[in-house]
């Protein structure tokens, strides 16, 4: 955690977040599923159901690659799995998962993106939740034409820490390559091209369409192609 000198923080920011604690203690637990394609919005709307419903953001791959960093023992197993051309078990992201769901920060939920991808995960991390008296409570499915993703992904910017993620023409940060709160640079990641992209289209929709299925209860469509404010608003209305 990095120290942050209060003096240096505003009063207006300082009241600001301690509002927005006082209104978190008021908010009902939700536990939510984001499953979508490459470039369908799901990085863009995530840190604003973050913050509307004080939940912490699960990315796996994030998760894993700092296990890994920080030597925990399901790093060390995650690591050792990677290092011999293996996957990365079920049961070691299903150990990951429930060891970042004990943290304070959520304790009202948690958003989880990037797992489950297949039917047997989904029923793997059902059974980590039934244990604990939880269940998922939605599954936000965004739905964009996969001829919309090539632009959207090869033209889209990240924040490495935080997430945030900006688009050179549909969403650009206010000074170019720059995240608009910290100053720090946007990267692009290897993958946002053209070719990966419909191999991992390919993929999405063989793994991800039985998974929908298996929710269906759970399950709410949104139709991600529309202006960010307005997927915000059926985000909301779902939620």
């Amino acid at each position: 955690m990095v120290a942050v000198d209060l003096a240096e923080v505003s009063t207006e920011a300082l009241m600001a977040e301690i509002q927005h604690r006082l209104d978190c203690t008021r908010k009902p637990e939700k536990r939510i599923i984001l499953i979508g394609p490459p470039g369908c919005g799901k990085g863009t709307q995530s840190p604003r159901i973050k913050h509307e419903h004080c939940l912490c953001h699960l990315a796996t791959g994030d998760m894993l690659r700092a296990a890994v960093a920080e030597k925990t023992p399901l790093g060390l197993e995650a690591k050792k799995a990677m290092e011999s051309g293996a996957l990365v078990s079920d049961e070691i992201v299903i150990g990951l998962i429930e060891e970042a769901t004990q943290k304070p920060e959520c304790s009202k939920g948690f958003i989880l993106d990037g797992f489950p991808r297949t039917v047997v995960q989904a029923q793997k991390l059902d059974e980590m939740l039934a244990k604990r008296g939880q269940s998922i409570d939605k599954v936000l499915n965004f739905q964009v034409p996969d001829s919309l993703l090539v632009e959207r992904v090869t033209g889209r910017w990240v924040h490495p820490a935080s997430g945030r993620s900006y688009h050179e023409k549909f969403a650009p940060p206010k000074v170019a390559g720059v995240d608009d709160l910290t100053g720090e640079p946007l990267i692009k990641r290897k993958d946002d091209n053209a070719e990966t992209l419909k191999a991992r289209l390919g993929a999405f929709h063989s793994q991800t369409t039985p998974v929908i299925e298996y929710y269906s209860k759970r399950v709410v469509a949104l139709k991600a192609d529309r202006p960010q404010d307005e997927v915000a608003s059926s985000i909301a209305q779902a939620l």
